[in-house]
């Protein structure tokens, strides 16, 4: 326990760090190892992993030394650098110096330690050639981007038949091998998953776009009233048994505890509150019903389900399908659904959703592990309004943890509500 809370303590300096002005010495010393001297710095991304430390991505514009430049010709030169306390191959990566509570190491941008692949597919000319088709490529931008764990990108190539986007997932070395296989399983049961552009290219693989619009644009607009609950809960029932012998991962209710800690380094000054949240959410997920295993999504939210004509056309992100239980793949969906407003202020129709959602998902489920559940997804989710990048984050996270609090509060039947 002394451990932990020394390990919990260092992580939150980690964080603080990272997000301070003190960090800018850091910096300056990694680029000056490089040639360059840092002009100025702003932090993009931040992202904390309980257990294994904080990661910050900065914007950087870096100007030669004055000997390259003579008479200040030369304009400075804008890079993303990251810094990361969490442990990485020395051979990958840039030494950053240590203090007393992490070893620093540093990368330029594309060239993550831990997704080789993502320069490959951050280079226009390698994704035409892979994946372009023979078409030309007309775009290319990052979707999203977890340092050290994973990355999606955006291209779009046009050709005879117009344009077409292809998705390109950046994992961990082996990981798309298993996604690929996870893609097959899922298209032979009828899951309408994405189409595979073949095996992965160095731990990359691209996906067709799916059909359709995310079904979170369907409850901005009107609570997604006509998409059929029983149309999303038929999803899961396609889910083929097969799954259930690949690796099991867990839930996002079995690591409460670490994002509980996440909570709280995000918001120390409600520490005290979300610990007694967490206590409460562990002795209910020992207590509550979970139900039999069965093939599951795993990260089962409006986001990863597109719809076109109020049908669900595409699911998405099947990285973790496999074997689980159904409640908590309903709980990640309720959990999501009513943690949208505070994403954005124009979700105005997430209470219809929740209660027609929640009404639906009830059967054959235990309602109070529904309930639970669905508290400790939103739960997970305070952390992330800091990594949001916006300047209220604070309180986006203050009303993600509120509505954690309430989800405790589902209805035990339909009629509840």
């Amino acid at each position: 326990m002394r451990n932990g809370a020394h390990r919990d303590e260092a992580e939150h300096r980690q964080v603080q760090y990272l997000s301070s002005q003190a960090v800018h010495s850091r910096l300056a010393a990694v680029l000056a190892d490089h040639g360059h001297h840092l002009v100025d710095a702003r932090l993009v991304d931040l992202q904390h992993r309980p257990g294994a430390g904080a990661t910050g991505i900065f914007r950087v514009r870096a100007a030669p030394p004055a000997a390259e430049a003579p008479g200040g010709a030369m304009e400075p030169q804008e890079l993303y650098v990251a810094l990361t306390a969490e442990a990485v191959p020395e051979d990958a990566v840039l030494a950053a110096g240590q203090d007393d509570d992490a070893t620093w190491s540093a990368w330029f941008h594309p060239h993550d330690p831990l997704l080789t692949g993502l320069a490959l597919a951050s280079d226009p000319d390698s994704v035409a050639s892979l994946w372009g088709g023979g078409g030309t490529l007309v775009d290319l931008q990052t979707v999203s981007y977890r340092p050290l764990r994973r990355a999606v990108l955006r291209a779009v190539v046009s050709g005879d038949n117009g344009q077409r986007t292809v998705f390109l997932k950046v994992m961990r070395p082996g990981l798309a091998t298993r996604l690929h296989h996870r893609h097959t399983l899922l298209a032979a049961a009828g899951v309408p998953v994405p189409v595979a552009l073949g095996p992965p290219v160095a731990d990359v693989l691209a996906l067709e776009q799916g059909e359709g619009d995310v079904l979170a644009t369907a409850i901005m607009a009107d609570g997604a009233r006509h998409v059929d609950p029983q149309d999303v809960l038929g999803v899961l029932d396609r889910m083929p048994p097969e799954l259930v012998e690949l690796p099991r991962r867990d839930a996002w209710s079995d690591r409460t505890g670490a994002y509980g800690h996440a909570a709280a380094t995000a918001l120390p000054a409600q520490a005290r509150r979300i610990r007694s949240l967490v206590d409460h959410l562990q002795r209910q997920l020992e207590t509550t019903d979970r139900g039999p295993v069965v093939p599951t999504h795993g990260d089962f939210y409006e986001a990863n389900l597109l719809v076109n004509q109020n049908r669900i056309t595409g699911v998405l992100d099947v990285d973790g399908a496999g074997p689980g239980h159904r409640v908590d793949d309903l709980a990640c969906f309720l959990g999501h659904l009513a943690v949208l407003p505070a994403v954005d202020d124009r979700y105005v129709h997430v209470e219809q959703a929740l209660r027609r959602f929640h009404a639906a998902f009830l059967a054959g489920v235990d309602p109070s592990a529904l309930a639970c559940r669905s508290s400790a997804v939103a739960l997970s989710l305070v952390a992330g309004a800091r990594d949001s990048g916006h300047r209220d984050w604070e309180a986006s996270a203050r009303q993600r943890l509120d509505i954690a609090e309430s989800l405790l509060d589902l209805p035990q039947s339909a009629a509840g509500w």
